[in-house]
């Protein structure tokens, strides 16, 4: 499957992964928490949703670690509380987040590539739900009839 270096590098990036999806699970409970207005209750509900996502992602890649003998972290990746609530905000917050998530799916496809296809297809599966996720967030953050991506 692995040589021993490249063990060592899957299981630091799995790891990571599992801090970053933790740290997803923290930020949106603590975003569904902080939505106020006329728009809370879907809002929340999808926010809810992506806590779990989170965790189900995290428990995932804690048995990739221990598929490899490796032990998982009980880290958790960074916490940014910015004070700012606003649903724009917190969208804005999730998309870097997610991006940054997906970015970690990306690099343990290519330490994983032409080395384990049991890796290679958890990581392209995964890169496809994080992909369809910044994609929603993207679509959420433009204004009614903008076709155009969030910040291009």
């Amino acid at each position: 499957m692995f040589q021993e270096k490249d063990q060592v590098a899957v299981l630091d990036t799995l790891n990571k992964i599992i801090e970053y999806e933790l740290a997803g699970v923290v930020r949106y409970t603590h975003y569904q928490l902080m939505i106020y207005g006329y728009n809370r209750i879907p809002i929340v509900s999808w926010l809810k949703d992506q806590a779990e996502e989170s965790l189900v992602h995290a428990r995932r890649a804690g048995e990739m670690v221990t598929l490899l003998g490796g032990h998982p972290s009980l880290a958790i990746g960074p916490l940014l509380e910015s004070h700012n609530h606003n649903i724009g905000d917190i969208l804005r917050e999730s998309l870097a987040h997610e991006t940054e998530t997906k970015n970690l799916y990306y690099l343990l496809l290519s330490q994983s590539e032409d080395k384990s296809i049991l890796f290679e297809e958890y990581a392209r599966e995964l890169i496809v739900a994080e992909e369809m996720h910044t994609d929603e967030v993207n679509k959420m953050l433009r204004a009614p009839g903008d076709i155009h991506p969030f910040g291009a």
